[in-house]
């Protein structure tokens, strides 16, 4: 056996008996191995784990889905380090964020955990996104800089870059945004021209996960930066971002859409054009071909943004807005596009008349900019803006330009790729279809697996869907549902996650409750940063947190949720990414209600579900203030809830479920009766 071979964990002859053994090794493990260290024997977890061992062994594309509780983590980990060995090439685990990099491959992270019982010493390395690290450019501009009223927090990170071996975030991670953005990683300033070109951090830490033999784990921005540029920079003779990989595993694929539309994207930022015009108006004795270019870009820009805004659908619950296309912002686009190209000419001139008053470094990153703008700009002009999809982003107001091809995109560079791809979460399905998923992605062909929660729902939950339920027009709705609230938070002391489908029900919400004088803290996500209301949610049993972005990601097991209240059924918004979805499955004669809205509502309901029970020990309930029963979409809406969790729907059904002791817990019985009976 050569030496490669030698580093697999179980022997085999050949590619075909690697299958076998692999499957056999991972049996050997989670029945006989893992359970001597305490780990309990999870039937779902091991039928996962086969399933998955067999789609990557045979290239395929695979849906895991496996419900909280299952450890999929550990299902896909084996699989992965064994197929790296054997293969000689690392398995990319690509992640929806920097929290679950750090889960994953940190300190005491699940990968260090499973590596260390096992005896494996996999050698897994962290790719974090470019904007988690120090640019040391910037970093020496203002060292360099005079300040009359230093900023301390600047001044400390400044302290900090000068000792930091990494200059990553995670370092001092109590850095506000608005001071670690003056110091990050930016994208617009050319890592191919800059001074410290191969001797920043940044480049460091690329040469360090490159290097890795097991597995590398990215986030998905990384991952589709890298997927999108990979065959343009081996052209240019550069090296990708990320190395050959033999597979790739999305850990919560489910969220894989919104980055790899961005990263292959351009956005146009008002902010940027407007550093670079008052820079250049600032400069002393400029050119007057420059200033004329920065006078004529100003006026451009003024006018396309304010016809964005005015065409800009204005839906609360979105941040990316739908963008009516019509003739007069095309040609504003177009001129501003003409406009970002004369100046683009002129920044040129610049540097080649070798003019003094722009820096080198300045003047790389405002052509980057500018010609990233018109590159976006050109794509939004070409054929009337039918073969893109664009938004306006509410939060910086920015302009997005992304292809409407999206499938088409990743069925040429990833799906054809013949590697083994894995979309790891526990919402895939709705109801165990997978084909929304996979419309989404264009993908006709690919394998599947769905388990289960390891919960015991049947005991764990009680689901509230009250016959009568506030009804006819929103105004009318909102005075009754309210009292359904404040009811449901009075029966159970507190202790809950109110879910709503925008910050402005957050609002009103909160003004609407202040007659009731309920005894309990109110955490209001507009109030504070996301992270520490979620920890203060923790710390006080007894308080209620309210908001829209609490959706998934948070994790609060234990007493201090025990009500989970859906405000109102998560319907998507008029995003322009759903609205493509919808004209799309209408090319195909499919009705883009039933084909997009209401799985779409399922999946965000089934997240949002999910926020309730965390561990075995958990009990709760959760509440829908919203029609189900008798309405078009109950079979997706119940197939969002916690399978085999009971519904109280009448009295009497209520009094059999306190006579069968369903949820074993006398309190919620008594709050679930009390509130039949106020209803």
């Amino acid at each position: 056996m050569c030496a490669l071979m030698s580093k697999v964990p179980f022997t085999y002859r050949n590619k075909h008996d690697f299958s076998a053994k692999l499957t056999e090794w991972i049996g050997q493990l989670f029945y006989d191995i893992l359970p001597e260290y305490g780990y309990e024997i999870r039937e779902e977890q091991i039928y996962t784990a086969f399933r998955l061992a067999e789609a990557v062994c045979k290239g395929m594309v695979h849906f895991a889905e496996a419900g909280l509780g299952t450890g999929k983590t550990f299902a896909y980990l084996l699989t992965a380090v064994a197929y790296a060995r054997f293969k000689g090439k690392p398995v990319i685990i690509s992640c929806a964020s920097t929290a679950l990099q750090e889960q994953l491959a940190g300190p005491q992270g699940d990968i260090e955990k499973l590596s260390s019982l096992l005896g494996l010493d996999i050698d897994v390395r962290m790719a974090k996104n470019s904007r988690q690290y120090i640019c040391d450019v910037k970093v020496k501009r203002f060292e360099n800089s005079f300040y009359e009223q230093p900023d301390p927090t600047l001044t400390g990170v400044l302290h900090w870059a000068g000792e930091t071996n990494r200059g990553e975030r995670s370092e001092i991670p109590g850095v506000p945004d608005r001071v670690w953005k003056q110091l990050a990683w930016d994208e617009a300033m050319p890592c191919e021209t800059c001074p410290a070109r191969g001797f920043c951090k940044q480049v460091k830490a690329r040469e360090h996960y490159r290097a890795a033999l097991d597995l590398i784990v990215c986030d998905h921005d990384i991952f589709f930066d890298d997927l999108w540029t990979r065959n343009e920079r081996i052209a240019d003779g550069k090296r990708p971002l990320l190395p050959d990989y033999s597979a790739v595993i999305f850990d919560e694929g489910h969220k894989v859409l919104l980055p790899a539309a961005q990263r292959a994207g351009r956005q146009v930022v008002k902010e940027d054009i407007d550093g670079i015009i008052s820079s250049i108006e600032r400069l002393q004795g400029a050119r007057t071909s420059l200033i004329s270019a920065a006078l004529a870009m100003d006026a451009a820009t003024s006018r396309f943004f304010k016809l964005l805004n005015h065409s800009a659908a204005q839906d609360e619950r979105t941040n990316r807005l739908t963008v009516r296309i019509n003739d007069d912002l095309l040609k504003a686009a177009d001129t501003l596009r003409r406009a970002l190209d004369t100046l683009h000419f002129e920044l040129q001139n610049e540097q080649e008349l070798h003019i003094q008053s722009l820096s080198f470094t300045q003047l790389q990153a405002y052509e980057a900019r500018v010609e990233r703008a018109s590159v976006a700009l050109k794509r939004f002009c070409r054929n009337k803006g039918k073969d893109v999809i664009v938004w306006a982003d509410r939060i910086d107001q920015s302009f997005w330009v992304v292809p409407r091809d999206l499938s088409g995109m990743l069925n040429k560079h990833l799906f054809t790729g013949k590697i083994p791809v894995v979309f790891s979460s526990a919402t895939l399905s709705t109801g165990g279809d997978f084909s929304y998923f996979a419309r989404t992605l264009g993908l006709k062909e690919f394998s599947s697996s769905s388990v289960d929660s390891s919960f015991e729902y049947e005991k764990q939950v009680l689901v509230y869907l009250p016959q009568r339920l506030p009804g006819g027009s929103r105004e009318n709705r909102f005075p009754r549902a309210l009292s359904r609230l404040v009811s449901l938070l009075r029966l159970f002391k507190g202790r809950a996650l109110v879910l709503t489908n925008a910050l402005s029900d957050v609002q009103k919400i909160r003004t609407g409750l202040k007659d009731y004088r309920l005894p309990y803290e109110f955490l209001w996500e507009d109030h504070a940063d996301r992270g520490y209301l979620v920890r203060r949610f923790r710390e006080e049993v007894s308080s209620v947190l309210v908001g829209s972005g609490f959706w998934e990601g948070i994790d609060v097991p234990g007493e201090a949720l025990t009500l989970l209240v859906i405000w109102q059924l998560p319907f998507p918004p008029q995003d322009p990414l759903i609205e493509a979805r919808r004209r799309e499955v209408q090319k195909q004669g499919l009705d883009p209600v039933t084909a997009v809205d209401y799985p779409e509502m399922g999946l965000r309901l089934k997240q949002g579900c999910g926020r309730l029970i965390r561990t075995h020990n958990d009990r709760g309930a959760i509440a829908v203030l919203e029609p189900v029963l008798n309405t078009p979409w109950e079979e997706v809406a119940l197939g969002a809830l916690p399978a085999g969790a009971k519904i109280v729907r009448s009295l009497e059904a209520l009094s059999n479920l306190q006579h069968q002791s369903i949820l074993e817990c006398e309190h919620f019985v008594r709050a679930a009766s009390d509130l039949t009976l106020h209803n």
